[in-house]
């Protein structure tokens, strides 16, 4: 059963296969499924994995190696596990799809 718990959110164009790491300034893993990439400038890119990255939601902290200045979607993450423990599972990503986090009432 998946357990998403990611903000809902506009989409506001089409997803990118690319983003520049460059721009990248911060990231919120949201669960085990989902990450927002929040860039210089205020853009926020949603990348929902095409499957489950264990420990993703419960850790909110992965890595990643790129040679090209872009991170992409046929790239990996590999979660970072705390407590001097070994790297956990190595996933892939995939689309960026350009957001606007929804208005919530209340």
């Amino acid at each position: 059963e998946q357990q998403v718990r990611a903000p809902a959110v506009q989409v506001l164009g089409a997803a990118l296969n690319c983003v520049q790491t460059s721009r990248i300034r911060d990231t919120v893993v949201h669960d085990d499924y989902t990450i927002d990439f929040r860039m210089l400038g205020g853009e926020v890119y949603r990348n929902t994995l095409p499957g489950r990255c264990p420990g993703l939601g419960f850790e909110e902290r992965f890595a990643y190696q790129t040679t090209t200045g872009q991170l992409c979607s046929v790239d990996t993450i590999t979660v970072l596990q705390s407590g001097g423990a070994p790297r956990g599972p190595t996933c892939g990503l995939g689309q960026f799809v350009p957001v606007r986090y929804a208005e919530t009432d209340g």
